[in-house]
């Protein structure tokens, strides 16, 4: 029983020390545009944390929280495109974003075009946040991404 401990403790708490360093990770912000010309809309945060948790909620998320899994892989493609952009990332990021705006917007309240930018906050010296817009997409029509998710969905079944 005490080596089955031993082996399992690493995995439930994990040492910090395996992160060489721990940089700022990009927060992904988005707009809808009714024209790829048309006046710019505020950019807002996709998938914001939230500002508290209940400790029902915490013991919840860490058995199951496939939302936050989700958001997880966003960053990894949000740092990919970053620094090495595919056009895999791109079409990720861009069709989960659509999906959650379609779920959670009611039906006429979307504009035809989803444009999306990654995000660095960071602390200067001073301590004001600095914010580094890295990349910003061209605005995309959005019928064409609920097309594009509608395929992959199909293959994936």
């Amino acid at each position: 029983m005490l080596t089955l401990f031993k082996l399992l403790l690493p995995a439930l708490m994990p040492s910090w020390r395996f992160f060489k360093s721990v940089d700022p990770s990009p927060r992904v912000e988005w707009r809808l545009l009714a024209s790829p010309s048309a006046a710019p809309a505020p950019w807002q945060e996709f998938r914001p944390r939230p500002q508290r948790l209940s400790p029902q909620a915490v013991a919840g998320r860490m058995l199951w929280n496939a939302r936050w899994n989700e958001s997880l892989f966003l960053v990894s493609c949000a740092e990919r495109l970053t620094l090495a952009p595919t056009e895999h990332s791109l079409r990720e990021i861009l069709r989960r974003i659509a999906a959650e705006l379609q779920r959670a917007q009611p039906p006429g309240a979307l504009q035809p075009y989803l444009q999306f930018r990654l995000v660095f906050l960071d602390r200067g010296e001073d301590g004001q946040l600095i914010k580094a817009v890295t990349y910003q997409s061209e605005p995309y029509l959005m019928a064409a991404l609920s097309a594009q998710a509608a395929r992959a969905e199909r293959a994936a079944a």
